[in-house]
């Protein structure tokens, strides 16, 4: 969503965006660019293909765009979690 308000707010002929997850957990001592060094990590693999007469500058700005939306941000923070319950 990202992605396509920043070529539609540019005017870049993007057509459409379609994005593909995976998930996996991984060996955190596999992992060579990871702060955690023990345990399991969530692993996400992301494929965006970019549907458009877009130019290289144009589809790696969109790159750099899906590195910076919210979804994104959040994921590669620190999460906590509060768990309550609510009242009846």
């Amino acid at each position: 969503m990202t992605i396509a308000l920043y070529a539609r707010r540019k005017q870049w002929p993007l057509n459409d965006v379609t994005v593909l997850l995976r998930h996996s957990r991984v060996h955190a001592e596999d992992c060579a660019d990871c702060e955690t060094k023990t345990g399991m990590l969530d692993f996400i693999e992301r494929e965006i293909a970019l549907d458009g007469q877009l130019s290289e500058e144009q589809r790696a700005r969109l790159r750099d765009i899906a590195e910076r939306c919210p979804v994104h941000r959040t994921l590669t923070s620190e999460i906590k979690i509060e768990t309550r319950l609510k009242e009846p």
